[in-house]
């Protein structure tokens, strides 16, 4: 692999390590924030509170809303600004958030900062996918992902080293504050990897400058005059069609195959289990110190196989890594469920979960992000991204928001076990491998224009 195209990859998708940093570097402010404040109080009768909705999950809800209107910027300003525009976000989101003097400001910056982690899983991936070769495309689109986990992993060690270093009243606001130090350096390495060239096609810029993109990309003159006529012909193929809109009926099965994805990644429980792990290692009998120590594991164990997965994910393709990864759901979920069920014991359940965290990093975690970012044709790729990004996050929302009221529910078959979750995930994950089996199509090693021949095609259109 050239060593130019994986530097401007890598350089795309460290919006990932943000993503990851920032969606668990809260955990740090959690308990502080409320004996500051006072924010743990409920909203009217309801079972939320206010730390929940605007000091805990304020940034879910910018994510949602960042993944889905983030096609936008990323049609219309270019996949390169828009990732600009994403490192201005998180800078702003991290000073803003570690700053601010009471609740409702610090909510205000933390939906920022979801809004940059949305609108960056929409376009790092279209960038990486559209600056890549059909060999390599797999492996380098999957390098957010890998980022994400390595982000989550970082702001963990971070959070424990200010906390050793600084007093509790001020360490929370250097735990977030801290992150603006990685974004600025993302901001400005982003400055100088090149536009996609597909997009510049696309928007009807110079050949010269087309291929001027190309040639930064690493391809020679020659094979970028190539690839320049390929994409050109790719897209005058659909310019005497209809007007491509993405609901038009012409999209229906990439539609339909990135929300299924995205939903099923989310109904597997992965979120459920990393947000809440260490209580749930408690209600399996382990300390508190202990069930935090185990928590780490699952950070680790979730780093190694993403790099497993993204290892494989172009030799053995994307379909044969969902495969694995859904009969490693079904048996660990299973085993999870039964753990808690039969009161087996904390370290059995352990070790089914870093199973279940295992089957997730090598298979959904790491071809989701790809698999998206590749079904859909240039023309609507960043508004598909979007889509599909966009019914991740609801669902994670939703998610998020349910699964601990069953979790502390005190009526029927929840009272006082979870297993019941986790066999609602399992047979989840059972739906997810006949999907797998019967609808998903392999795209290792076809480019994107072909994809988006074949994925896109209405009946009647073969001949």
């Amino acid at each position: 692999m050239d060593k130019r195209i994986f530097r401007i990859s890598l350089t795309a998708a460290l919006a990932g390590f943000l993503f990851g940093f920032d969606t668990v570097v809260i955990s740090g402010a959690n308990q502080p924030i409320k004996d500051l404040w006072g924010t743990n109080w409920f909203l009217g009768d309801s079972i939320f509170t206010f730390h929940g909705i605007f000091i805990m999950s304020m940034a879910l809800w910018g994510t949602v809303m960042g993944s889905l209107l983030g096609g936008i910027p990323c049609d219309r300003l270019g996949r390169k600004k828009t990732l600009l525009w994403v490192g201005a976000l998180y800078f702003i989101s991290a000073l803003g958030s570690a700053l601010a003097p009471e609740a409702y400001s610090f909510s205000f910056f933390r939906f920022i900062g979801g809004v940059g982690v949305g609108i960056s899983s929409v376009a790092a991936p279209v960038y990486i996918s559209e600056i890549s070769t059909a060999e390599n495309r797999g492996r380098l689109t999957a390098l957010y992902q890998f980022n994400i986990v390595f982000g989550i992993l970082v702001a963990f060690v971070s959070n424990f080293l200010i906390g050793a270093i600084f007093n509790e009243g001020v360490a929370w606001r250097w735990m977030l504050g801290i992150e603006a130090l990685p974004a600025l350096i993302y901001t400005l390495m982003v400055l100088k990897i090149p536009h996609s060239p597909r997009w510049l096609l696309l928007k009807n810029h110079e050949e010269t400058i087309v291929i001027r993109s190309l040639t930064l990309l690493g391809i020679g003159q020659d094979q970028a005059v190539v690839q320049l006529s390929e994409i050109k012909l790719a897209l005058q193929e659909t310019a005497h069609k209809q007007k491509d809109k993405l609901f038009s009926g012409k999209y229906n099965r990439p539609l339909i195959l990135a929300f299924l994805i995205a939903a099923f990644n989310q109904l597997s429980g992965i979120n459920f289990v990393l947000y809440y792990a260490p209580e749930i290692l408690e209600r399996a009998g382990l300390a508190s110190g202990e069930s935090l120590f185990s928590s780490i594991s699952i950070g680790i164990i979730n780093l190694i196989f993403t790099f497993v997965g993204i290892s494989l994910i172009d030799k053995l393709g994307r379909k044969q890594l969902m495969y694995i990864g859904s009969f490693g759901y079904i048996i660990s979920l299973s085993m999870v469920a039964w753990c808690f069920y039969s009161n087996a014991g904390s370290v059995l359940l352990l070790i089914f979960i870093l199973i279940f965290i295992a089957s997730h990093a090598i298979g959904q975690g790491a071809v989701i992000w790809v698999f998206i970012s590749e079904i859909f044709p240039n023309k609507v790729r960043s508004y598909g991204q979007s889509w599909g990004t966009g019914t991740h996050w609801v669902f994670a929302a939703l998610i998020t928001l349910l699964t601990p009221t069953f979790l502390d529910a005190e009526i029927g078959i929840f009272k006082d076990n979870p297993w019941p979750i986790f066999i609602f995930f399992a047979f989840m994950m059972l739906l997810q491998l006949f999907w797998v089996v019967f609808m998903m199509p392999e795209t290792k090693g076809v480019s994107l224009e072909e994809l988006g021949k074949l994925l896109s095609r209405k009946k009647g259109d073969e001949h």
